[in-house]
This record gives C-alpha cells, sequence and structure tokens, in this order.
C-alpha cells in the first residue's frame, strides 16, 4: 500500500498521520479523512491538563464537527457538550452524551429547542437576553419545571482574531451587556421556574495569544467582586472556548499546548471555593485530525499562472471563500519538483479559490490534493449549492 507519511509530535509523545493513498483511490472525491489515532490522543491531552486544576470542567463544541463517528470517540473521553441548537442537542443524545452535560448556548433558541432541553433535564441553558429568558421561564412552568441558567455576559473583552469570529465586544448580537448583568440576575431570582447558577463568556475563536484569555480573566474578577459587593454568588464560570490551532504549520505542534492555556485560566481567574469552571472546545479539539481530499480534475495553463482544478469547492469547505481562511494544501500524490498554482474549485463562483500562487508539488489530472487541518468548520458546514452532494467523513480506523 502506498501511503504519504508525516511526522507529528506534540509535548508528550511522537505521533505519526498517515495518507493511506492506495485506500483513498477506491473512494469518491472529495471527502474527509480524520485520523483517529491524533484525536484520542488530543483528548488524552486535554484530560490530563485540566485534571490538574480543581474545578475545571470540559465540554465539546458541537458546532465544530458533528460527524458521530468522532462525537463517539469524544463522549467515550468523558467531555461533556455545548450546543448551540435543538438539532445539535438531538445529535449529543443520539451519540450518548449524558443530558446533565449538555450546555445549550445561542442567541435565538426556538420554542421546540428549548422544549427539547427541559425535557431532557440538560445542564443549563446559556441565555444570552431578558427576552429568551422570559420565554424560558414560561415553558419551564408550563412543563412544571425549573431550568438552570447561565447569563452569557458582554465582558467588552477583543481577540487577536479575525473580526468575523470575534465575540466578546461590548455590542454585538451575542450576549448580555455588562450593565444589564445585575438586572438580568435580579429578573432571574424573581423567576419561580428559573433557577440562576452561573456566568457564560466567549470572547471568540482562533486565539493564540494567551493575554486575551488573562484579559478575560482579570474582568471575570472584576465582575465577581462587584457581585459579592452585592451579596451575589456565582456556582459555575463558563469561559467558551477560543482555542486556535497552527493552520500554517499542522505537523509542527498537531495537538495544542492545552497546558499552557489552562495554567493561564488557573494562574489569573480567582476561582471561588467550590466554584466549577467550565470550558467549550471546539477547534483545538477536531481541527488538526481533519482534511479535506480531493482530486485535480484539469491544470489549466494560464497567460500568467496555472490552475490546478479540484473536484472539492466552496461547497465541501467554506472558510476559505467566507472567511479568507489560509489551509495548507498538498499534492500527497506527487514527489516531483513544486510548481506555482492556483487551486480552485467547480463551483460557479470567483470566490471559489482555495490558494492563489503557492508551490505544490507538479500536479497532474488525478492527483490527490489534501487541505490540511479541516477537521473543524469543515464537513458541519459543507453546503448542497449547484446542486452537488455533501462529503462523506471517513475515519482511519475505518480505511
Amino acid at each position: 500500500m502506498q501511503c504519504i507519511s508525516l511526522i507529528l509530535t506534540d509535548n508528550t509523545k511522537p505521533m505519526k498521520q498517515i495518507f493511506p493513498i492506495d485506500k483513498f483511490k477506491n473512494i469518491d472525491t472529495p471527502f474527509y479523512y480524520y485520523d483517529s489515532d491524533l484525536l484520542r490522543e488530543t483528548l488524552q491531552v486535554i484530560n490530563k491538563e485540566a485534571s490538574k486544576h480543581e474545578g475545571f470542567v470540559i465540554h465539546y463544541a458541537i458546532k465544530a464537527n458533528a460527524n458521530p463517528r468522532i462525537l463517539n470517540i469524544i463522549c467515550h473521553a468523558g467531555l461533556g457538550a455545548d450546543c448551540v441548537s435543538g438539532g445539535e442537542i438531538q445529535r449529543c443524545l443520539d451519540c450518548g452524551f449524558p443530558a446533565s452535560k449538555i450546555v445549550y448556548a445561542g442567541v435565538g433558541k426556538a420554542d421546540w429547542e428549548i422544549n427539547l432541553g427541559l425535557d431532557h433535564n440538560i445542564f443549563c441553558f446559556n441565555v444570552e437576553s431578558i427576552a429568551e429568558l422570559e420565554i424560558i421561564n414560561e415553558l419551564a412552568e408550563k412543563k412544571g419545571k425549573t431550568a438552570n441558567v447561565c447569563f452569557r455576559i458582554n465582558p467588552d473583552v477583543g481577540a487577536h482574531t479575525h473580526a468575523k469570529i470575534t465575540t466578546g465586544l461590548a455590542e454585538n448580537k451575542f450576549g448580555i451587556a455588562m450593565h444589564d448583568m445585575e438586572p438580568a440576575i435580579a429578573t432571574a431570582a424573581e423567576m419561580k421556574n428559573i433557577k440562576f447558577i452561573g456566568l457564560h463568556f466567549h470572547i471568540g475563536s482562533q486565539i493564540l495569544d494567551m493575554s486575551d484569555f488573562q484579559a478575560l480573566c482579570n474582568r471575570i474578577n472584576n465582575i465577581q467582586d462587584e457581585l459579592e459587593r452585592h451579596h451575589i454568588s456565582v456556582e459555575n464560570i463558563n469561559v467558551g472556548g477560543g482555542l486556535g490551532i497552527d493552520y500554517q504549520h499542522p505537523d509542527r505542534m498537531p495537538v495544542p499546548d492545552f497546558k499552557d492555556y489552562f495554567d493561564t485560566y488557573a494562574r489569573h481567574l480567582k476561582l471561588r471555593p467550590g466554584q466549577k469552571l467550565h470550558f467549550e472546545l471546539g477547534r483545538s479539539v477536531v481541527g488538526q485530525m481533519g482534511s479535506l481530499i480531493t482530486r485535480t480534475l484539469y491544470v489549466k495553463q494560464g497567460t500568467a499562472k496555472q490552475f490546478a482544478i479540484v473536484d472539492a469547492g466552496m461547497t465541501d469547505l467554506i472558510r476559505p471563500a467566507l472567511y479568507q481562511a489560509f489551509h495548507k494544501i498538498e499534492n500527497i500524490s506527487s514527489k516531483e519538483p513544486v510548481q506555482t498554482y492556483d487551486v480552485v474549485g467547480p463551483i460557479c463562483e470567483s470566490s471559489d479559490v482555495f490558494a492563489k500562487a503557492i508551490d505544490l508539488n507538479t500536479v497532474h489530472r488525478g492527483d490527490l490534493i489534501a487541505l490540511r487541518s479541516a477537521g473543524a468548520y469543515g464537513e458541519i458546514m459543507a453546503s448542497q449549492y449547484n446542486c452537488r452532494k455533501l462529503p462523506t467523513g471517513y475515519l482511519s480506523e475505518d480505511l
């Protein structure tokens, strides 16, 4: 069997990721290839580093990748789930996540979604407005239940990341403004079918600068001090996720530096006795274990450039078109000298471009191309625009 091997290392031990090209040849492209060994190693490191700190609770953000086989592995590792839709709640329940470990966030919760959470007694609702709180209370009253809620607060902390994935600023569709926090808590205290159990924060995604998380810690410390002056105690603090991955060099550290991440919160966030600190990790759990595998349809020679036209498009991986996101691209079929290409897809849109002017080993029709670091926000965001089929995801252990 022909394989392309890449040596992957993290802070614990060497790992090897293998692209089994001979087996790929029998699979219709495009498809997602998931390295389940790397996923399990990542989960082991998360559990190891989080367990060093008392009260740390880890949830996986389902929106990053909801492939059922992947969710089964994450569930068996003991992580809880962070959901942003009723569909995600149901997917988690179907994959074995205990309802007691499910957190439901999202700025626009429909009644049926709230009822689903209430029916299964999920751990809590992360509430983003007073209007939402009133509806949860109303629906819980009809069922004779009490809903646990955390308020999502916008701490007005900026993050060094893409503008479209920054969420913690004062004016944003997400969350409750700082000045509305105490009135919201007071309103919840008056509701018979609501139990206030904590505060939720999330400042953005793909954050690599630990000073951003330190700034969030400092803001939460100030918030807690102010609440305690008003005799308000908080059982749970949820700091969301946001830890990024290295898209430029996916082999350099395939398992992100969870030690530094968790240690940052342990050093700077002043937890109260018995308080739980919740994390909602998504991209950092699954990002590096996935690659989009596509086949070259044509090599087109232009006037001043050449194009590698592949059978994957923005319908299969939308991040480059949506965010101008970078994914390392490799020709895994060739060891010939490099040439420069624009890598483009077949979709009838000018924005269907994965990369411009990148060096690849010489590309021929039929060559397999891997778009790396695609385990997060790849398969889950795929669409059927142009009446295309959705890509299938395969785990390495199944090939």
